[in-house]
This record gives structure tokens, C-alpha cells and sequence, in this order.
């Protein structure tokens, strides 16, 4: 655990905090409750919990992480929780079935990569990285039982995913239950002011203010976030959906696929994942209302990003490579943005051509392909048995003149 005695905070009193909190946020409970939290004038003790059940982070995933560190900024005490405890059990929120648990040796391995990546958005000397084994392995059978005895089966019923499996017939392991009650417990432990978490993890964050008020402490704030859609704008976005870009991609697949993602989602990802102002976005959006070229702006969002996940000469860098690739008369502006349908979890590239239009047949797509009039993102495909899996969006061009933006459904 780090030691908090040497972190220092400025003034947590910021005349803007309140809507810089609830900035791009889902819902908070209760704001009043927060307004008095804010009032005391102390750097508030924000929690966000992680199971590491992935070694590695995405843009989805950082939502959280920048909330937290906008709370940082504002002078409060980020307390990031690697759930490797609770990681062992499974999370089961929005799981149609039983999630398996983890082994100890797959939860310390993937803890760390997390650690590691976590600070290339967090303030490392204002953040307290903190492991829910350390109070939960000192549970015995009797602290279980008791903490369990604090909620009846009815009341963990009420929880969406469980309900609709209970409805079904579908099993529900009597571990799941313990699963929310852990994760409130953590609150608990960490005397936690406000939590974060995504929208599917209401219930459980919920939990922790009720077990707090059981154990006599003041009832955490709930800070609920968006879950951000993946590049095909319409799944959330996940490395098994391929619809993702991952804290870790290269500079140059992350500016690619920020640059693919739709005019329309490009304003979701600055809400949620740029630290711009909210008042220099409201004049981005503004400026291409009256007719400025929204790429314009999406080259600074994936700039923002690669610069923060990797450096500025790596941003700049990987936009001279986009515009060697794309921007030297290539593109045209209006380009068309299609939908097509994968027939399972992958469509063969003749046939995302002839589904978009691009050309007649599946024949004339194997044509130009051989003749290497083909390409996806800028590279020419030269297989014709070449598949594009489903999530994936992409910028496909036949001949010199015919381009369309992909995404596989």
C-alpha cells in the first residue's frame, strides 16, 4: 500500500467541481450528499474498483480512470482497488451465466500489468493502490456469515442479471451472492467517500452505501459512468468483440482506429476520454455545425490520446504516417459509412465488398483483389480469402475512386 504522508493535495473547494464531477457521468446518488461531502474541505476518499480478470486495460476501461483523476485535480484521494480477492469469485454483473473464477496465480499476474498501466492516466503521487485480499483474507467463516446475514435472497433477487437468470431457469451459484457483498464490504474497509463504477455495477455500488450504514460510517456518493461504446458504436467495447483500442496498441493502430470510429461516436469519445474543457468541445461542435470538417477534429482527439498513452512525438508521428497512408487526396470527405453483416463472427472481404456496394459481385471483388485495386485501412489486401472479424470497423477502397467506412455487424 503507498504511503500517503507524502501525498500532497491542492484546494479541494474548486468553485466548478460539482459539474466537473458530474461531467460525462451516468448518474449520482445523491448529489446533495456530495455537495455536503464537498463542503468539509478535506480531499474526499474516492474508491474505483478493477478485477483483474484481463492483463490489459482498453479506452473503456480509462472512463473510470479519467473520472478518478479528474477527482485528483481537484485536490481528492484516488484509492484504486485491484479486486483480486473478489477477482477469485467472478464478477457476475451482466452475465447470463455462472463467470468462472480466477486462480490466485492469474489474478497477482494480471494485478500487475494493470498496475503498471493504470498510471499513464492517474497521478502515481496522489493514488493509493490498494488489494481487497489484504482485509478479505482475514475473514473467517463467522465474519462470512455475518456479513452475509446483512442481505436477504429477495433484496439480491432485485438485481437485474439475477433476476432475468432466475426467471429462466438459468443457475445462480450461491458464491455470486457473496460476490456484491464483498465488493460493498471494500467500502467499508476503505471508509470510501465516493465510488465509481460503470452502469452495470449500480447494484453493487449500492451495496456499499447500505453495508457502510450497517457498520456505522457515513454512506458513500455513487458515481455511476457510461459504458463506452466500442469503434462499431454500437456493443460496448471489448477485446473479445475486437472493437476496442487498448492502452497498449502502438501509436499508430490507436490513431487508426480513433480516426475510423464514426463523426457521430467521435463526440461520445470526447466527452468521456478527452480531458479538453467542456466548454472548448462546445465550441469544436459549434465550429462543424457551421461547416468545419469533423476530422479536423477527430485528428486532435487521436492525437490527445496517443500523446497520453505514449508521447507527443509519437502522436505527431503517427499523423504524418495517417496522412501518407489517407489524407494526400485519398479520402474524400463524403465518404459513405455502411453497416454489413458478418454471418458469424467473421465476413471474407469479397463479400464485405459486395455488401457495401463497392462492387457488383463477390467475382468482380476476387478480380480486383488480384489486381491489387483493393484495400482496408490503407493496406492492400492481396488474399482473397481475407476476413474481417465482426466489431471491426474499417475504411475499405476499390480502384482510385470508390472508398467506403466499414463496420462488421
Amino acid at each position: 500500500m503507498m504511503n500517503t504522508t507524502e501525498m500532497t493535495y491542492p484546494e479541494t473547494t474548486h468553485p466548478d467541481a460539482l459539474a466537473q464531477i458530474k461531467r460525462g457521468a451516468h448518474e449520482l446518488l445523491l448529489e446533495d450528499e456530495l455537495k455536503h461531502k464537498l463542503a468539509l474541505g478535506r480531499p474526499l476518499r474516492v474508491k474505483a474498483g478493477f478485477d483483474p480478470t484481463a492483463p490489459d486495460l482498453h479506452l473503456g476501461h480509462t472512463v473510470l480512470l479519467n473520472k478518478m483523476r479528474q477527482l485528483q485535480d481537484l485536490g481528492h484521494h484516488a484509492l484504486f482497488l485491484i479486486g483480486d480477492f473478489t477477482g477469485m469469485i467472478g464478477d457476475p454483473s451482466g452475465k447470463n451465466t455462472t463467470r468462472p473464477p480466477l486462480s490466485r496465480e492469474q489474478v497477482l499476474a494480471n494485478a500487475e500489468s494493470y498496475s503498471a498501466q493504470v498510471f499513464k492516466v492517474l497521478d502515481r503521487g496522489k493514488t493509493e493502490i490498494v488489494f481487497n485480499s489484504a482485509w478479505m483474507d482475514k475473514f473467517n467463516a463467522v465474519d462470512l456469515i455475518k456479513l452475509a446475514a446483512t442481505h436477504t435472497v429477495a433484496q439480491m433477487l432485485e438485481r437485474d442479471d439475477f433476476s432475468k437468470r432466475y426467471k429462466n431457469n438459468q443457475p445462480i451459484a450461491i458464491h455470486e451472492f457473496i460476490y456484491p457483498l464483498v465488493q460493498g464490504y471494500d467500502s467499508v474497509a476503505l471508509k470510501a467517500d465516493i465510488e465509481l463504477g460503470g452502469t452495470d455495477q449500480k447494484f453493487n455500488l449500492l451495496m456499499g452505501r447500505e453495508l457502510q450504514k450497517h457498520y456505522g460510517q457515513p454512506a458513500q456518493c455513487v458515481l455511476t459512468m457510461p459504458l463506452l461504446e466500442g469503434l462499431d458504436g454500437i456493443n460496448k467495447m471489448s477485446k473479445s468483440l475486437g472493437n476496442y483500442v487498448g492502452i497498449t496498441d502502438t501509436p499508430q493502430d490507436m490513431f487508426g482506429k480513433l480516426m475510423s470510429v464514426s463523426d457521430t461516436l467521435m463526440w461520445r469519445y470526447l466527452e468521456l476520454l478527452s480531458f479538453r474543457s467542456i466548454g472548448e468541445i462546445a465550441g469544436w461542435r459549434a465550429e462543424v455545425d457551421a461547416g468545419r470538417n469533423p476530422r479536423d477534429i477527430k485528428v486532435l482527439l487521436a492525437q490527445e490520446i496517443v500523446a497520453r498513452f505514449h508521447s507527443r512525438q509519437a502522436a505527431e508521428a503517427a499523423l504524418a504516417e495517417f496522412e501518407a497512408r489517407f489524407r494526400q487526396g485519398v479520402l474524400p470527405d463524403d465518404m459513405p459509412e455502411i453497416n454489413v453483416s458478418a454471418p458469424g463472427n467473421a465476413i471474407a472481404v469479397p463479400q464485405l465488398l459486395k455488401q457495401a456496394g463497392l462492387v457488383e459481385s463477390t467475382s468482380e471483388a476476387i478480380r480486383m483483389i488480384q489486381q491489387g485495386a483493393v484495400k482496408l485501412d490503407g493496406e492492400r489486401v492481396n488474399d482473397k480469402s481475407a476476413v474481417v472479424e465482426a466489431g471491426k470497423v474499417v475504411v475499405a477502397q476499390v480502384g482510385k475512386r470508390k472508398f467506403a467506412r466499414i463496420t462488421v455487424n
